[in-house]
């Protein structure tokens, strides 16, 4: 079914996104899996392109446009070419960091720190989880207490994404104690602050080119200018921005699916097995065409999505739908695709295997697919 949602401006972003992948990222994908961590020299130069800040006004070096399109498509063409580490930690830094500090900072907080994000030499991250705290944000025990000019911040978060090459990191704490969601506050944690400790990057079973981790807060002294938005408002802020952040992994999700599609029905075609191709064979037709077909439902659910997204009718429920559907999806299409490629499947050369354990990760993070449905139940009524 032919896609509506693009304009020719963007199949041209499309073109010149793809050109930049295949000649910075791919050829050294390898590299970075090795090395748990992506070069920072990778934000730079889609910094350098444009790929960063296309949301943020030209003012401050951006390209002045919030059209979440344009951030579909990066999110599109990484997993169109087997990139889903590198994805994520950019599609993190323009899908869901990046609206924090367009729309919760002043004048002077969007100076210090809108340019550098847009061009690359600023990596954002947002750390929230604790070891003990997950879906439930309001039980974070991370604390920020005033004093005079600062906060002084104390805790650990775990599973923050760009948590190695972060610059710059929003970071939920607890400015009333004795408070739940109204005792939530965001302050920015900037690289080098005293006290504010990286610990491992951590040991994860996929996205291996992804810097995950382990953040510790010992006495930082934060300035009281690093206050994003409003004091004992943080949990508002954060559940704002959850739309546009399950929107962003909806399509990358349905874009995985597809691309794991097309990989198996490639190898389909070529594979013979008792002097057929064994995609001929009528369970792997059958089950292809099953996945063919949730992929497109799901691809007509993303794109009307988008588009009430940018026109600022996307709730909260269509988003947990669309998150939900997308990323289960994107489950089941990387497991037929390992089933079908057999023992290759299995070989960590084949995308399809990379695929799959990329994958697991996505019915967990942004709201577990159980929070999610439960999103979803309150909205009927339940």
């Amino acid at each position: 079914m032919r896609r509506t949602l693009f304009d020719a401006e963007h199949e041209q972003y499309r073109s010149s996104v793809r050109a930049f992948l295949e000649r910075e990222v791919v050829p050294r994908d390898h590299e970075f899996e090795e090395a748990g961590i992506i070069d920072r020299e990778v934000f730079r130069r889609a910094g350098d392109h444009g790929f960063l800040g296309f949301a943020v006004p030209e003012a401050y070096g951006g390209g002045g446009t919030r059209d979440f399109r344009f951030n579909a498509i990066l999110g599109e063409e990484t997993q169109a070419l087997g990139l889903a580490s590198v994805g994520l930690g950019l599609t993190l830094h323009t899908d869901i960091c990046l609206p924090y500090f367009l729309d919760l900072t002043n004048d002077d907080q969007k100076a210090r720190w809108l340019p550098g994000i847009a061009s690359g030499e600023l990596i954002t991250a947002v750390a929230m989880t604790e070891p003990g705290a997950g879906s439930d944000l309001a039980g974070i025990g991370t604390t920020a207490v005033r004093d005079g000019d600062d906060f002084v911040v104390n805790g650990a978060k775990t599973f923050v994404t760009n948590g190695i090459n972060a610059d710059i990191v929003i970071v939920a704490v607890k400015t009333d104690p004795s408070a739940r969601h109204a005792g939530i506050s965001l302050v920015v944690v900037e690289r080098d602050m005293p006290g504010f400790v990286r610990g491992r990057n951590l040991d994860k079973i996929g996205m291996h080119g992804q810097d995950t981790a382990e953040l510790f807060f010992d006495d930082v002294r934060v300035p009281a200018a690093n206050l994003l938005g409003t004091e004992g408002q943080g949990f508002r802020h954060l559940t704002t921005n959850l739309a546009q952040e399950r929107l962003s992994m909806a399509v990358a999700g349905v874009a995985a699916a597809r691309a794991a599609l097309d990989w198996t029905v490639a190898y389909c075609r070529e594979r013979t097995a008792f002097g057929s191709p064994i995609g001929t064979f009528q369970n792997s037709k059958f089950r292809l065409a099953e996945l063919a077909t949730e992929v497109a439902v799901g691809q007509a659910f993303v794109d009307q999505s988008i588009t009430a997204h940018n026109q600022r009718e996307l709730g909260a429920e269509e988003a947990a739908m669309a998150k939900l559907w997308c990323t289960e999806l994107q489950g089941r299409a990387v497991d037929l695709g390992v089933q079908l490629h057999g023992g290759y499947g299995f070989m960590h050369e084949y995308p399809i295997a990379r695929a799959f354990t990329n994958a697991r990760i996505t019915r967990i993070y942004g709201g577990t697919s159980e929070i999610m449905k439960e999103i979803i139940g309150r909205s009927l009524g339940f």
